[in-house]
């Protein structure tokens, strides 16, 4: 028997009687020698013959606890050998070998005292030792089956830990940058998710085995019950792990700290190449050229390779976010450069639309530019990075770029300019609006017409609905407008009402070549809405409405004037500027010649009416009648000429102080009606004063009779009916001694009335 069984089962019989006394009893004769084993209070006693050249001196002992040693001597076996002399020098021999050894025993028994702690220490472990030896006792056939489920356990369980060493082994390769070799590290990478892949399928495996062990050992007793308990506790940590669906808990993040590489170089490449393009607004009529793919093919492959690898890892959407941040941060460099601070203005930031006007006209082909240029571009680089995977994932991505970049911008200008307040010119502005809008029908369409987009779309649609509204509102309230400002005063001056001036330009905008279609489109799509046939007819018999309707506002608002001869100034000129700025035009075309040569017709009655009833009045009186030249009538004739000359000047004074407020804004009326009103009083004023004058010369009071010059006269009557920006002062006469600014002195001199 094996000697570390026997030392145990000695430590266990010493364990289980350890409360009883054991002595020893030597029993010897010259032959032979006898040990005899007793315990106290027992029956049993056991006897063991031994030689006495082979006893060892060392099991003489005596140990307090207990433990006692007898040796007794039997005379019986002493016997006649004692007669020899020989016999007797071997006892005395073995009597000193004996008394040498109780000396040893002596020493060993002081030794073995010193040895009682270590005695003790193994006395406690004995229980733990015990209940490790117990599943030896458990049945054989156990015993004997229990090798072949530990094999089967072990063996799934070490497979699993070689992948782990595997997976250990790539951890240099991924953690360094894939810039160096992107193939290559995607190629690890593709490694390292087929390791974990295994590991995923067969950590379950090799756990349950486990399990499954654990269970046959509990059941059939065959290992130690904390043992067991340890193990359980080990392989509940395992499943919980598993159980999780924690990736990092197979690779300790390696895949992760891969996959966050793999990001950032998709990001660099992306980066290093999107450069915003310079761009500029193109020359008005020049077609914006399509923009080429702004990434090289070689960057292309490279971003597809990483997009596999990451998509395969439940990436994409990350992949889709920096794709979308880096491409739309470049887009809105490159129209940084259009300054397009104008977007943001909100209706309560312009008083009119002729505040804004020119950003309206910047907005439609700034709008083109980037359409054609930066969102093509862009959808074409989504398509060209994303297309295997799906059309939606580049669609969404596109979207994304485009509202981030800035189209929902202009397309919120749009909608605040419609949201302004109405006047005549925002019906323009609105065609404007909708005609950028029509022009980038098919690339709106094409671009923005996927799923992804349909933000993009609603507010297309928004805007549009609002234009064609708002554009058709105006239009059909023109007339109403018109007849309604009816009722308003005409002006004070006699100048042509804004209306007039502004509905005729208007309404020959809305005829012209530029807006025409564009209306005419506005008002089919808004009937259409309204399940409503166009008529052909319906635009231009409506302008035919509203300008007649203007007609009739000229002729209430000469009625209005309380003074007859402004009256007929008022209709002079707003006849003449009928003719004027509709001969030749889209809406004098649809009038016809027969109704502007009536405003011809009509300008020509009321300006006759205008100096009969004013400047016609002034040469009478200048009359010569009474005024005869003989040396007995000199004073009396002084005394009539004063006289006419103060009613004249009276006269003059008050008819251009009422007129010279009045305006007559058309150059070419304005001067030939003054060179009319010069040819009606300035001969007769130069001949009477050439003849008379002298007689008022001499008086001390000349001045207030000799009161103009004729230059000074004339340039007076030049200067009536200027609108207020062109005037320059008044010429009317001065006292004696003064002289206008140019130096000019308008005094009646003898050299001056020649």
């Amino acid at each position: 028997m094996h000697t570390s069984t026997v030392l145990l089962r000695l430590l266990l019989f010493i364990h289980f009687y350890r409360s009883y006394s054991l002595y020893f009893t030597l029993g010897f004769s010259f032959s032979d020698l006898s040990l005899k084993f007793g315990i106290q209070n027992s029956p049993i006693q056991l006897s063991l013959p031994v030689q006495l050249d082979s006893l060892n001196p060392l099991l003489f002992l005596s140990i307090s606890e207990g433990f006692s040693l007898g040796i007794k001597m039997d005379p019986s076996g002493i016997g006649n050998d004692c007669k020899n002399e020989f016999c007797i020098d071997n006892l005395i021999a073995a009597r000193k070998s004996l008394k040498l050894s109780l000396e040893k025993s002596k020493t060993l028994g002081l030794a073995l005292e010193k040895a009682g702690p270590r005695l003790e220490e193994i006395n406690q472990r004995l229980p733990s030792l015990e209940a490790a030896v117990r599943p030896i006792r458990a049945d054989k056939d156990a015993l004997v089956a229990v090798g072949g489920h530990i094999n089967r356990a072990v063996g799934p369980a070490a497979a699993v830990l070689k992948v782990f060493d595997a997976v250990h082994g790539l951890e240099k390769s991924l953690l360094s940058d894939p810039r160096n070799d992107l193939p290559g590290y995607l190629s690890v990478l593709k490694r390292l998710e087929e390791a974990l892949k295994f590991l995923g399928d067969n950590c379950g495996l090799a756990i349950q085995w486990l399990e499954d062990i654990i269970e046959y050992l509990e059941d059939n007793r065959v290992a130690d019950g904390r043992y067991l308990l340890n193990m359980k506790t080990y392989l509940k940590g395992l499943r919980e792990l598993q159980n999780d669906g924690e990736r990092v808990h197979l690779d300790g993040g390696l895949l992760d700290a891969a996959l966050d590489k793999l990001e950032n170089e998709f990001r660099r490449l992306l980066m290093e190449h999107s450069v915003p393009l310079p761009m500029s607004s193109p020359p008005l009529g020049e077609q914006a050229c399509i923009a080429p793919s702004p990434l090289p093919v070689t960057v292309i492959q490279k971003l597809q390779a990483i997009l596999g690898r990451l998509i395969a890892n439940n990436r994409l959407e990350k992949c889709i976010a920096i794709y979308v941040e880096v491409r739309s941060s470049n887009v809105r460099a490159s129209l940084k450069a259009l300054d397009l601070d104008y977007l943001e203005i909100s209706v309560s930031e312009f008083n009119d639309m002729q505040s804004i006007e020119g950003y309206i006209g910047q907005w439609g082909k700034h709008l083109e530019f980037a359409v054609k240029h930066l969102f093509e571009a862009e959808f074409k680089l989504c398509n060209d990075v994303f297309e295997r995977i799906g059309l939606d994932v580049w669609m969404v991505c596109f979207a994304k770029i485009a509202a981030q970049a800035g189209i929902l911008a202009f397309l919120q200008f749009g909608k605040t300019i419609t949201e302004s307040k109405k006047e005549p010119i925002k019906l323009l502005k609105l065609l404007d609006i909708f005609a950028s809008l029509n022009k980038l029908r098919l690339d709106f369409n094409r671009l923005f017409g996927g799923a992804a987009c349909i933000e993009i779309q609603n507010l297309t649609r928004d805007l549009i609905k609002r234009v064609i509204d708002g554009a058709a509102e105006i239009f059909w309230e023109i007339f109403v407008q018109v007849e309604l400002q009816r009722q308003s005063p005409p002006p004070q001056d006699g100048s042509i009402p804004k209306l007039v001036s502004t509905i005729t330009d208007y309404c020959n905008k809305l005829l012209g070549d530029d807006y025409r279609p564009i209306l005419t489109q506005v008002l089919v799509i808004h009937q259409s809405w309204k399940h409503k046939k166009f008529q052909e007819m319906i635009l231009v018999n409506e302008v035919s409405k509203i300008i007649k309707a203007v007609d009739l506002n000229l002729d209430t608002w000469m009625k209005a004037y309380g003074d007859t001869t402004l009256s007929c100034l008022f209709a002079m000129n707003c006849h003449w500027h009928l003719y004027k700025d509709l001969k030749g035009t889209k809406v004098g075309e649809l009038m016809g010649d027969s109704w502007l040569k009536e405003h011809v017709e009509y300008k020509e009655y009321y300006s006759a009416v205008f100096f009969k009833g004013s400047w016609a009045k002034l040469p009478v009186h200048l009359s010569r009648e009474g005024l005869i030249m003989f040396s007995g009538g000199r004073a009396s004739a002084r005394d009539l000429v004063k006289k006419r000359l103060k009613t004249f000047n009276e006269a003059f004074d008050e008819m251009y102080r009422k007129q010279s407020g009045w305006v007559i804004p058309e150059r070419d009326l304005r001067e030939k009606t003054c060179q009319l009103i010069v040819q009606t009083v300035l001969p007769v004023y130069r001949s009477y004063m050439q003849t008379y004058g002298p007689l008022v010369e001499q008086d001390a009071s000349s001045s207030k009779y000799a009161k103009y010059t004729v230059q000074g006269l004339e340039q007076m009557l030049l200067s009536l009916f200027l609108p207020r920006r062109e005037r320059y002062g008044s010429f009317k006469g001065r006292p004696t001694g003064s002289k206008i600014d140019n130096g000019v002195d308008l005094r009646r001199t003898a050299s001056a009335v020649a």
